[in-house]
């Protein structure tokens, strides 16, 4: 049985609200992830944590009874941390992600910095929002100026993707932006960003939005909508590295290529020389990942959108 110290930070805080939305809310995740946490944390552990039903949410005598264990774990775990922190005679800096890191990331500071990559994945723009609040030092995330400016950030880049669309048969050939259909789903807490950057996209290029609300932005929903709509589906960055279906078909985005972008995020005001010298360590030689070449579209506010 493994059981990850992420889930049991999500009990806690079930606990402590008796509420799956106030809980989530407090988490920085959506509400229908949080759920599955606990579900996948009460059968690794073979016992009912909590009572739910539409209107109240109520410890199980075993949930209560493992509380004070919990809760003790924990405080070891940070306890722990911080004692190799001090072990260490580093200063640790840490980081926060989405779904991308560069491979060679801590090879990057190495011998600069003790970066500790933390476990949270939580979109875009909460990971901006822990930056600013000081939860964390650095996050990769994608972002625009506005957002950059309302947290009194300090943005790199780091890195870009090129966007593909995935269409059902074996037809390998571009298509044009025009010709795409975007995915924007209900839940804003979870693909805010995504729902921002793809209705944009929509909106200058003439690409056509299918609104859903099952969270198919990625993964084996995501395919489902491909068959169904017949059309070619603009594939998002979560998706990026997975491997298609066999009756689906990747194929290049062109008139214009879409381009989303990731930087590196701290705080604006940051003094600390190890955040500091992680920050160049991380950056140096990024070049504009040809992002400025022609043909390719970036959001209006996008960081690195150059103005013609």
């Amino acid at each position: 049985m493994i059981v990850e110290l992420r889930q049991l930070r999500y009990f806690e805080v079930v606990a402590e609200e008796l509420h799956f939305g106030r809980a989530a809310a407090r988490l920085l995740i959506a509400g229908p992830s949080l759920s599955q946490q606990i579900m996948a944390l009460e059968r690794d552990l073979g016992v009912k944590l909590f009572v739910r039903d539409r209107r109240s949410v109520a410890l199980t005598p075993a949930g209560a009874a493992l509380l004070p264990d919990v809760r003790a774990l924990l405080e070891s775990a940070e306890n722990l941390r911080r004692r190799a922190e001090r072990l260490s005679g580093a200063e640790p800096v840490r980081i926060g992600y989405v779904n991308w890191l560069p491979t060679d990331l801590i090879a990057r500071t190495s011998g600069v910095a003790q970066l500790h990559v933390d476990a949270w994945v939580v979109p875009s723009h909460a990971q901006a929002a822990r930056v600013a609040d000081g939860s964390l030092d650095l996050a990769i995330a994608w972002v625009r100026k506005t957002d950059v400016a309302q947290h009194a950030l300090s943005a790199r880049l780091l890195g870009a993707d090129r966007l593909y669309a995935v269409s059902t048969g074996e037809d390998t050939t571009p298509v044009r932006a025009r010709d795409v259909v975007v995915l924007v789903d209900d839940d804003t807490t979870s693909w805010y960003s995504w729902n921002v950057y793809a209705e944009e996209f929509a909106r200058d290029t003439g690409a056509q939005i299918l609104r859903i609300n099952d969270g198919g932005i990625t993964g084996p929903a995501f395919f489902d909508h491909v068959r169904a709509v017949g059309r070619p589906v603009v594939n998002s960055p979560k998706g990026q590295t997975i491997t298609l279906p066999s009756d689906l078909t990747a194929r290049p985005v062109i008139d214009p290529a879409a381009i989303w972008t990731w930087s590196l995020l701290c705080r604006e005001n940051e003094t600390r020389p190890a955040v500091l010298a992680a920050v160049d360590a991380l950056t140096r030689g990024v070049t504009d990942l040809e992002i400025h070449e022609d043909g390719i579209w970036l959001p209006m506010d996008d960081p690195y959108r150059r103005t013609r």
